[in-house]
């Protein structure tokens, strides 16, 4: 198999050659260029932040692909669909104030945000591509209807998948809030009784006839259940819940069946900022310090080689102290001399998970290749 090219761009600059340029020169020298952009609606994918939480790509670098690509030709928006979980993204409104807030509008970013998947989570378009885990994964529709998909991702740590980068944010966040529930669990929904307040508002979305409020408490008849999600996109109490969340490897493969979904049968390109490096998602309300230091920036037409590089780039690197990792080696005993240099930093942070499923099932069904060429652009 012939290896799949990733550029990269360190984060030195001189006079008259800013981030800003060598990001615009990273992604024409991978390419971008090469897409037909005429005309065309194209969905720039992004975490816009969760409000808390300062480790989401500046939106400076978002203007500057949004301006590459009206360049181009394309009709460019910012997009990203809603949480699983009640916080500051959960629907529409608190999204689009946190991405107002965070600085992806019109002014910093130089685009308008679509969420994808609407109001509430529930606007979204079912891709059938035969996958063993999701048949047809669940899609925001403004990315589902969109005629390219561009990712700008932060790449980092992940508590369930071990990291977060082209793949996650391809599928992950552009899953609708049941195709999260799809993602992340091996089982249907439930009732926490404690958080309901009996508001209905389950009872009414429920598709199926399977949620019934009675006494005040919502439940669900199980026969009638199929494990859509939308009861859980719709509470905004954290009432109807996930159950059971399911195995890394099961979660990362079926990151990688949404991720083809989302790209099937259009035009992709893949970015990835390996900066402040947190060891958690963004979805937190808050980022915990950077386990390695600011890398640089990688872009690729292949998502899975691109996280296979990224992933590479962070093991070489000697890690940071003042963090998680470091805090732990101290509570073990251990030496911090060289601190980690060429070690998984991500599974030294979630022992329990394995995002080497993801990238080698990726591969497995087509979505791209994991041996890749890194040319580095100046």
């Amino acid at each position: 198999m012939e290896k799949s090219k990733v550029f990269f761009t360190d984060l030195r600059t001189v006079p008259g050659r800013d981030m800003l340029t060598k990001l615009e020169h990273l992604v024409r020298r991978a390419g971008i260029a090469d897409i037909d952009f005429s005309g065309k609606f194209t969905a720039v994918k992004i975490h816009f932040g969760e409000p808390g939480n300062l480790a989401y790509i500046r939106p400076n670098y978002a203007a500057r692909i949004i301006d590459v690509i009206r360049s181009l030709g394309g009709k460019p928006f910012l997009t990203d669909s809603n949480t699983l979980y009640s916080g500051g993204r959960s629907n529409a409104v608190d999204h689009l104030d946190a991405a107002m807030e965070n600085g992806f509008n019109r002014i910093g970013a130089h685009a308008d945000v679509i969420i994808a998947d609407g109001l509430k989570g529930t606007d979204y378009r079912e891709i059938p591509c035969g996958g063993a885990l999701c048949p047809s994964p669940k899609i925001g529709a403004a990315i589902a209807d969109a005629d390219i998909v561009i990712s700008m991702n932060h790449f980092k740590g992940h508590e369930q998948s071990g990291f977060g980068g082209a793949l996650k944010n391809l599928g992950m966040g552009s899953a609708s809030v049941g195709g999260k529930l799809e993602l992340h669990s091996s089982s249907q929904p439930c009732i926490d009784e404690s958080n309901c307040i009996g508001c209905r508002i389950c009872e009414k979305y429920c598709r199926h006839d399977a949620v019934s409020v009675s006494g005040g408490k919502a439940s669900i008849d199980y026969t009638k259940c199929v494990g859509c999600g939308q009861c859980v996109a719709v509470c905004q109490k954290s009432a109807a819940v996930v159950k059971d969340y399911d195995t890394s490897e099961a979660l990362n493969r079926k990151i990688a069946e949404y991720a083809l979904a989302v790209v099937k049968g259009k035009p992709s390109f893949h970015i990835s900022f390996i900066m402040n490096v947190s060891p958690n998602c963004d979805c937190w309300n808050h980022n915990d310090a950077a386990i390695v230091p600011d890398l640089g920036i990688a872009a690729s037409f292949d998502p899975v080689a691109l996280d296979c590089a990224c992933a590479d780039l962070v093991k070489a690197a000697p890690g940071l102290t003042g963090n998680v990792i470091s805090d732990r080696d101290g509570a073990c005993g251990h030496a911090c001399s060289g601190h980690h240099a060429g070690e998984d930093k991500f599974r030294l942070v979630h022992p329990d998970t394995n995002w080497e499923a993801g990238v080698e099932y990726g591969e497995a069904i087509g979505l791209g290749c994991r041996s890749y060429e890194l040319i580095k652009v100046s």
